[in-house]
C-alpha cells in the first residue's frame, strides 16, 4: 500500500492533480485556498482583488506582525473594491473562495481523504465534494489496514483565519479519535522546532493537545503541514516519528507512504 500526503495546497490545480500519480490514494491536511502568496504578491484572492502593490504591503504589515494595522489599512481597500463591483465585502470574497474550491475539488485525484487547513471554509466544501473524496474532522478511517485519524483546523491566532478554533474544542477533537496507527493534522505537535519558520523568522502556533495524545497513545507517525519552511521536518516523540509533510505549493511534491 502507498499513498501520498499534501497539505498547504493553496490554489496548486495543476500539481494537485499530479498528486496521488503511483500511490493508492492520496490524504490532504488542508490550506486548498490561496488568499496571499508571500513569495508573489501578484498570485492569490488579495491580488485579484486589491492588485499586487496594494497586496505586497499588506503582507509587509502582517510579516512584520502588524496585524491590528493591517486590518486598518485594508478596510479603505475594501470600500475601494466594493463600490467599484457594486457588491458587499462578504460576497466577493465568497464567490472567489468558491471559485478556487471547484477548480481544485475537480481536479482531485481520488480516492482521497481530506481535512480542513486553518485558512479553509469548512461550510463550502460540500458544494465542491466529488464521490471518492471522503472529509473527515476528529475522525478515524481505516486506509490499507491502518488507522488513521484527522484533525483538522488550527487555534485562535493574530492572523485571524477562517476555521480556528479554542484549546479546548480542538483538543476534543484530537481526544475524540483515539488510538490510531497514523494521526494525521493540518497543524503541528507543540514541539519548538516543529513550529518554528526558518523564513518568516516566528513560530506558528503548534497543538499542546496533539503533543499529549502523541505521548500517551504513541501512534506509529503524526503527519502535519502548517509550518511552510520550518526549522526541523521530523522528530521524534517516543517511539512516534512526526513528520511536517511539506509545502506543496512550494514543492508541488506530496509526502509518500509506503507499508
Amino acid at each position: 500500500m502507498r499513498i501520498h500526503v499534501v497539505s498547504d495546497v493553496h490554489g496548486s490545480t495543476a500539481a494537485l492533480a499530479r498528486a496521488a500519480d503511483g500511490a493508492d490514494a492520496l490524504v490532504c491536511l488542508g490550506d486548498l485556498v490561496l488568499y496571499l502568496d508571500y513569495a508573489d504578491s501578484s498570485q492569490g484572492i488579495f491580488a485579484d482583488l486589491f492588485g499586487a502593490e496594494n497586496t505586497a504591503r499588506f503582507i509587509e504589515l502582517r510579516t512584520e506582525g502588524r496585524f491590528a494595522e493591517a486590518r486598518e489599512w485594508t478596510a479603505g481597500l475594501w470600500e475601494q473594491v466594493m463600490a467599484r463591483e457594486g457588491r458587499d465585502r462578504r460576497s466577493l470574497m465568497d464567490a472567489r473562495v468558491h471559485a478556487q474550491y471547484a477548480e481544485m475539488f475537480a481536479a482531485m485525484p481520488v480516492p482521497s481523504y481530506l481535512t480542513y487547513g486553518n485558512v479553509d471554509i469548512p461550510s463550502f466544501w460540500p458544494d465542491h465534494l466529488r464521490p471518492g473524496q471522503t472529509v473527515l474532522d476528529g475522525e478515524v478511517v481505516e486506509i490499507g489496514g491502518l488507522r488513521f485519524g484527522f484533525v483538522g483546523g488550527g487555534l485562535i491566532s493574530p492572523m485571524n483565519t477562517p476555521y480556528e478554533l479554542d484549546p479546548e474544542t480542538f483538543a476534543a477533537k484530537v481526544a475524540s479519535v483515539g488510538e490510531v496507527d497514523v494521526l494525521c493534522a493540518h497543524i503541528p505537535p507543540s514541539v519548538p522546532e516543529l513550529c518554528y519558520d526558518v523564513v518568516a523568522r516566528r513560530f506558528e502556533y503548534g497543538s499542546e493537545a496533539i503533543l499529549e495524545h502523541v505521548r500517551e497513545t504513541q501512534p506509529r507517525m503524526v503527519l502535519f503541514g502548517h509550518v511552510h519552511q520550518p526549522l526541523a521536518r521530523r522528530a521524534r516523540i517516543g517511539r512516534t516519528e512526526c513528520v511536517n509533510v511539506g509545502h506543496f505549493r512550494g514543492s508541488g511534491r506530496p509526502f509518500s507512504l509506503a507499508w
